[in-house]
């Protein structure tokens, strides 16, 4: 075991990373949080911690990833994400580097050091928008995807109280998300990322399984186009940037999950950053070809919709789905609580909060999330103006901003950060446009929900039950 509650303070030398007078101010502050937090000073190590930034990444934006595909072509789609990766990479990494040279450790206190008060606002709103609106989707997924497992495993009639998605958010929300979003300590969520990883590999295993079962059925439906030709560029390509963007937004839990690792260091960031977003590249690409080779232009913005609902196999990743969300639920949790009570003290200091405190702030946040997942299922058009509106600017243009007020390096050694901050604000602004054009065309059967693909009509083995159609 890596974790530990010692109270031991681990202190580095001065490095070129940053790791100076500030940084030993930093650590200073981080020890005197976890002594007035009742003395829970767990911490993982970074291989554990890795799997708590990896679950922080996955999230439900993996199962997007083919749809990116289809919007932008294979071979362009792969290009599109390396370079996501790499400017999300060095994004977070930056993000830390200001810390260390500000003595901030909190996103807020970093943009008010950079920018006043004005920036501070502004940052609390995005760092409360996009993890609020995330929470908000993990349930209607949890809704929407469990309630279809049910309804099959349990041949329940439509009008019962068990395949109603306002009971089974209800449910998911009272006895798995609430008992893990009053934890208090990022740390000790490190085994439920495990076992969430671990589900996100069993969901890939189940869509290659499936690739070879539905190749000859899904040849035989004559809508769905040649599956076997992949262009290489398709027009989409700024839509699949903000999908891809999404996936890969996890910008507002890094001093969270900072805080988290022992010994933690520039170095160690760094290290814990580029591996963990390796395997979070590797698992969407692999996702993204396998649910595209199934598919091809069908592909649907949630892979698991394409199957079809009395498939079992892809019934339990329906399943191992829903959980994977639950389990990502209280990383955004934390920070929105952090939000929060930072909104209504007034400071940017991260202070614990008291017990009381704490559970009335969760509370809050968990009902006020409930009402708003159960009062509609369609989100599409939303989650996209909450990546181009919050996640890009979280994920590129503040940190790079932040880095270039703050630093003092040469203009040449800023040319990185210029290029991440102009790189997000041309997608945010091209999104923008897109999702205003979306809206203007918006219909109801956008939005509609649990379509019956061609290929469940080809064969008994996939049929849906009549039941259930609707």
């Amino acid at each position: 075991m890596c974790s530990t509650n010692s109270s031991q303070e681990y202190l580095v030398a001065p490095s070129k990373d940053g790791m100076d007078e500030t940084s030993y101010i930093l650590q200073q502050r981080r020890r005197q949080q976890q002594v007035m937090d009742g003395g829970d000073n767990l911490k993982n190590c970074p291989k554990f911690a890795s799997f708590n930034y990896i679950n922080s990444i996955i999230g439900s934006g993996v199962i997007g990833i083919p749809y990116a595909f289809n919007l932008s072509g294979v071979g362009l789609g792969i290009i599109l994400l390396a370079l996501v990766a790499i400017v999300t990479d060095y994004s977070l990494v930056l993000m830390l580097r200001s810390a260390h040279i500000s003595g901030s450790f909190s996103y807020q206190s970093l943009m008010k050091s950079a920018f006043g008060r004005y920036g501070f606002v502004v940052l609390s709103c995005l760092q409360f928008i996009y993890p609020f609106m995330a929470m908000i989707s993990y349930n209607i997924i949890v809704g929407d995807t469990a309630t279809k497992v049910l309804i099959r495993l349990f041949s329940l009639p439509l009008d019962s109280i068990f395949a109603q998605r306002y009971f089974v958010i209800a449910m998911a929300t009272i006895f798995i998300t609430t008992p893990l979003c009053m934890l208090r300590n990022v740390a000790r969520l490190a085994k439920a990322s495990i076992v969430s990883f671990i589900m996100v590999l069993v969901i890939f295993v189940t869509v290659v399984i499936r690739y070879e079962s539905l190749h000859d059925v899904m040849s035989t439906v004559t809508d769905v186009g040649n599956i076997d030709t992949w262009d290489f560029a398709r027009p989409g390509a700024i839509q699949a940037i903000g999908i891809m963007s999404f996936g890969f937004m996890c910008h507002h839990n890094v001093f969270l999950l900072y805080d988290s690792i022992e010994g933690a260091s520039q170095t160690i960031w760094n290290c814990v950053t580029h591996v963990a977003v390796t395997i979070s590249f590797l698992l969407m690409v692999a996702f993204g070809l396998v649910g595209y080779a199934t598919f091809g232009d069908l592909t649907q913005g949630d892979l698991l919709e394409n199957y079809c609902w009395n498939d079992d196999l892809i019934n339990i990743s329906r399943l191992l789905f829903s959980l994977t969300t639950l389990l990502t639920f209280p990383l955004e949790c934390m920070v929105t609580k952090a939000v929060v009570d930072q909104a209504l003290r007034g400071g940017t200091d991260p202070i614990p909060m008291s017990k009381n405190r704490h559970a009335i702030i969760t509370i809050s946040i968990l009902v006020a999330t409930y009402f708003v997942s159960i009062s509609t299922k369609c989100l599409g058009i939303a989650l996209e103006i909450n990546g181009v509106l919050a996640a890009i600017p979280l994920a590129f243009v503040l940190p790079a901003a932040i880095y270039i007020k703050i630093s003092n390096d040469s203009w040449k050694e800023k040319v990185p950060a210029y290029c991440l901050a102009l790189f997000g604000t041309v997608v945010a602004a091209s999104g923008i446009s897109l999702v205003v054009y979306e809206i203007f065309t918006f219909t109801a059967d956008s939005c509609g929900n649990g379509r019956i693909m061609d290929h469940c009509y080809i064969n008994d083995t996939y049929l849906p039950n009549d039941d259930i159609i609707h």
